[in-house]
């Protein structure tokens, strides 16, 4: 199977030799992408499809049509002086830990080895992952409940269901209408278990995958077979009986429906399993602030706040509502409020500003006006031109207030002592205005 690399933002030409594609693969990704919700208007927010070369978006994951599969990674900057093939693996690997962090899996990248990170792509070790889970928590046996069931019996078994006995078997009294509740296997959430295990068959090329998956669909032959657009993913409740099963249906959720975005092209055209980097980095870098901030008598909210900028002068209605990425309290207060930005900044060295855009200050200004914090900071992600290490770049006063508007990196590309980084980035002590915002 033809399988094609690019990273967020670079380009890959059209042709026959290393590092290229053929047009006609070509061609069939960027329809199959045009399909996806992040294609904008214009249809090119996921791939450019330009006359020399597709160009990728801000939009990461995979794509596979016909035999082929195209896979956007993201602009991560991994150590220098390996191979593009050993970064694209680091860069795999990052990936996975940030889905696995944003979808609260517990995920054991250390049982794939290195060069299954260099030769799959990000599909067929989800795949993998996902087989392996599935299998181990089968052997504990298959969930069963209660499910509420109406047959017409020779003998009572449960209640008589009276309204459809006489209309049904008034004139054959030896049939009984009876309702009763049977413990059965054929549930919600097995019945999307093999939903997944059939989509993954359909578009996995690995052949170790494929045969995992053909067990695990034989192991499903009794469940019913039911379309992807018509399963009951409300009547899944997970409690404790069930607690195994939690990740298995957050993953079974990623490959079947739009957690970040998932996508099933019509008329053959194939699958795109997709991810804004934008939101990814966001509910990433959010769940992990929350574990580095625990114990310390703050809390941590995601997409909270939601004020309203303006109230309308004939009625009580507010207009643009304000979502700040993060919101850190201390008791009733709000101490904090970070906006996370998947863009790479400068270092102030080469711009005062560093790259950060007018439209994100007066974004932080109306929510030092509306929250009424003292802190606020634009996070980004972190690459080696701004330094060695992930800080506080700069720190400006906001003019006519006391709040602080901050801007910091993070790095992404290092999982050492992560949370530990984080908290030490959130709990400075209130820093001095270096400057003014003009």
């Amino acid at each position: 199977m033809p399988a094609y690399t690019v990273r967020e933002w670079d380009k890959l030409a059209y042709g026959d030799g290393q590092e290229q594609i053929p047009a006609q693969y070509a061609d069939r990704f960027a329809a199959l992408a045009r399909s996806s919700a992040f294609a904008g208007r214009g249809g090119s927010g996921v791939l450019e499809h330009g006359r020399h070369a597709l160009r990728a978006r801000g939009v990461v994951g995979i794509l596979t049509s016909g035999d082929a599969s195209l896979e956007i990674v993201p602009k991560i900057d991994m150590a220098p002086g390996k191979t593009p093939d050993h970064q694209n693996a680091a860069i795999r690997k990052r990936l996975v830990h940030m889905l696995a962090v944003a979808l609260n899996l517990r995920i054991d990248t250390g049982v794939i080895t290195d060069l299954a990170w260099q030769r799959e792509t990000l599909l067929e070790i989800l795949i993998r992952i996902f087989c392996d889970k599935l299998t181990m928590t089968l052997r504990k046996g298959m969930p069963r409940r209660y499910v509420e069931r109406e047959e017409d019996l020779p003998t009572l078994r449960g209640q008589l269901d009276i309204p459809r006995q006489f209309t049904r078997h008034t004139v054959n009294p030896s049939r009984l209408a009876c309702r009763f509740d049977l413990l059965s296997e054929d549930i919600a959430l097995n019945r999307i278990m093999k939903a997944a295990a059939v989509r993954l068959l359909s578009v996995s090329q690995r052949s170790a995958n494929q045969q995992r998956l053909r067990e695990l669909a034989f192991v499903y032959a009794d469940i019913t077979d039911v379309p992807v657009s018509a399963l009951r993913w409300d009547d899944v409740v997970i409690d404790r009986t069930n607690r195994s099963w939690q990740e298995l249906f957050a993953m079974a959720r990623l490959f079947l429906q739009d957690r970040y975005q998932t996508t099933m092209g019509g008329a053959g055209q194939g699958m795109a399993m997709l991810f804004e980097m934008n939101a990814l980095f966001e509910e990433y870098v959010g769940r992990l602030i929350a574990q580095a901030l625990a114990g310390t008598g703050l809390t941590v909210s995601l997409q909270g706040g939601r004020l309203f900028c303006l109230s309308a002068q004939d009625s009580e209605r507010g207009l643009f509502q304000t979502k700040p990425d993060i919101l850190i309290r201390r008791g009733g207060a709000i101490t904090h409020v970070i906006d996370t930005k998947w863009k790479r900044i400068s270092s102030r060295i080469d711009d005062p500003k560093q790259g950060v855009s007018q439209a994100d200050v007066y974004q932080m200004m109306a929510y030092a006006q509306l929250y009424h914090t003292p802190r606020l900071t634009l996070l980004y992600p972190h690459h080696p031109g701004l330094g060695p290490e992930d800080l506080v770049h700069a720190r400006h006063r906001i003019t006519g207030h006391d709040t602080i508007l901050e801007t910091a990196s993070i790095d992404v590309s290092n999982n050492v002592d992560m949370l530990m980084r984080l908290r030490r980035l959130i709990l400075l002590e209130e820093p001095e205005a270096v400057d003014l915002i003009e």
